[in-house]
């Protein structure tokens, strides 16, 4: 099964760090999903310091995190226990111990051939529909400022129904949908703030 921006994402029934989660029940709630390697890994362990330190960035938006990969609990518990002993930093968000490989698979971001997960990220809105994915090369890590950046384009849009322009940021204007009649292109030409009948910046 592939995983589609547009479409409903997967649900399932896990175990994690912070007990069972039917993923269903956060419906309503926007969702950041995403899967690493594995445990006790150099950059997943950079990664989940960063997505830690910027937690509290994420819930002022209503984001709920998941962390995802097919390592134990058991595994998991060692790994957060050791990056809370060695760096005091403490893992507040779940993550899932995939050891079935179940969730992996519905979100495609299982590697056949290794039998562990890659570097994926799933943004997920209030109705439960992908809106964002990307897949990461095992040896480059994620930019929380990206992630969180896109976050907030995807959260304006859902307000104000209004796309962003290239190297967007809150506060800045959005962009209205083109035309899609001659007749509207000609009016569209006319109004403010249209730079060109196919593109127009509006202040939200």
């Amino acid at each position: 099964m592939a995983v589609f921006i547009g479409q409903k994402a997967p649900d399932f029934t896990a175990n994690t760090t912070k007990g069972p989660l039917v993923f269903s029940s956060l419906k309503g709630k926007w969702v950041l999903l995403f899967s690493h390697p594995a445990d006790f890994t150099p950059v997943c362990t950079t990664e989940f310091m960063a997505f830690s330190n910027r937690y509290e960035d994420f819930r002022k938006l209503g984001v709920e995190l998941i962390g995802l990969s097919v390592d134990s609990i058991y595994s998991h518990i060692a790994w957060l226990k050791d990056i809370k002993e060695h760096y005091g930093i403490e893992i507040p968000f779940p993550v899932i111990a995939d050891i079935d490989k179940e969730v992996a698979r519905l979100y495609n971001v299982l590697d056949e051939k290794v039998g562990g997960t890659v570097r994926g990220v799933f943004i997920i809105d209030p109705d439960q529909v992908v809106r964002w994915m990307v897949y990461y090369p095992a040896e480059v890590g994620r930019s929380m400022d990206e992630i969180i950046r896109v976050i907030k384009a995807f959260q304006f849009n859902w307000k104000n129904k209004l796309a962003t322009p290239a190297n967007w940021k809150e506060g800045e204007a959005g962009i209205q949908g083109a035309p899609t009649s001659f007749a509207d292109a000609l009016k569209r030409e006319k109004e403010e703030g249209a730079e060109r009948w196919y593109l127009k910046r509006v202040k939200a």
